[in-house]
């Protein structure tokens, strides 16, 4: 009990310098985050405003998917059992992630390693943007082919840069939830961030192998070192600051017929010709939205109140 204050602070007994300095100095450290920013209140309203910008997404003109486009991949949903809406790769991330470059260059960026998760909204954003990256020195502008090797970039800025990766499982490295191949978002390029796109029908996959990719089409998205697909699971949730998403994996989900199953089904969505702030998703998502509402049935309150007063006319 020595280090607890049994007497009022201007009561001068025990260390009182050192008590005063101390105080003093705690005073000055707030001071001083607070000018830079670096506070968890400010570092966590620097993220919500950073990481949701919006971001201006590729427009394919010849409807194929070139290195160097910004898109969003986007799992298309379904399930038999328990239905799986859709989702898109995001950045999963919280203040303590945000790294400050002091001197010259004081700007905010995200540092690795990072988790991702499947978020619902189809709006384009710096956390949700990806870029196709070549490993094969391939230029920017050429098309990516079936069975290419690639890799998916975070934008530059506060996004940071960094790479999809994924390894073997292990006990200490595996998924949350599903205790899965993990995927992670890491600033180096190496090997283990090496993925190709695999053409969807099974029956069809030697005859495509080689041509270039459609964007807005559905595609398996394979992990080079593994051999595992990018999957999202709907029955794994996970609780982020973004809201409740899916978790997402590297597992390849086989059918009764050896086919890939529809957590496999990723698209590689482009912008909209007619409005480059739009994804092609989000008009179909707003008329789907509009019809839910067009359908919903008249209160039973309305229509007893209306009945009653026709009775009375």
């Amino acid at each position: 009990m020595a280090h607890v204050r049994t007497y009022n602070r201007r009561v001068r007994v025990g260390n009182w310098k050192e008590d005063v300095t101390l105080e003093e100095e705690t005073l000055k450290e707030f001071i001083h985050q607070k000018e830079r920013g670096e506070l968890t209140v400010q570092k966590e309203g620097v993220l919500r405003l950073n990481i949701m910008n919006p971001v201006n997404l590729s427009v394919s003109l010849d409807g194929f998917l070139n290195f160097g486009d910004t898109v969003i991949l986007v799992n298309s949903g379904g399930g038999l059992h328990e239905p799986r809406r859709p989702c898109v790769l995001s950045i999963i991330a919280d203040s303590s992630n945000i790294e400050s470059h002091s001197g010259t260059n004081p700007s905010l960026r995200l540092q690795g390693p990072l988790q991702v998760g499947g978020a619902h909204s189809m709006d384009p954003c710096v956390r949700n943007a990806f870029v196709i990256t070549s490993v094969d020195g391939t230029p920017d502008g050429e098309v990516v082919r079936y069975d290419q090797n690639f890799a998916l970039r975070t934008t530059s800025g506060f996004a940071g840069e960094l790479y999809l990766a994924s390894d073997h499982r292990t006990f200490l490295k595996c998924a949350k939830k599903s205790r899965l191949q993990e995927l992670s978002l890491v600033a180096k390029i190496d090997f283990l961030c090496w993925w190709k796109v695999i053409y969807l029908d099974p029956q069809e996959r030697l005859e495509n192998e080689g041509y270039p990719v459609q964007v807005n089409g559905k595609v398996l998205i394979s992990h080079c070192k593994t051999n595992q697909c990018l999957a999202a699971l709907g029955n794994h949730i996970l609780w982020t600051a973004f809201g409740k998403e899916y978790e997402l994996t590297a597992h390849t989900f086989l059918d009764s017929h050896k086919a890939e199953q529809d957590n496999n089904h990723w698209l590689f969505v482009t912008a909209n010709p007619t409005n480059q702030n739009q994804s092609l998703l989000q008009p179909q998502q707003d008329d789907v939205m509009t019809d839910e509402i067009r359908e919903e049935p008249e209160p039973v309150e309305d229509i007893q109140v209306n009945e009653h007063s026709q009775k009375e006319m």
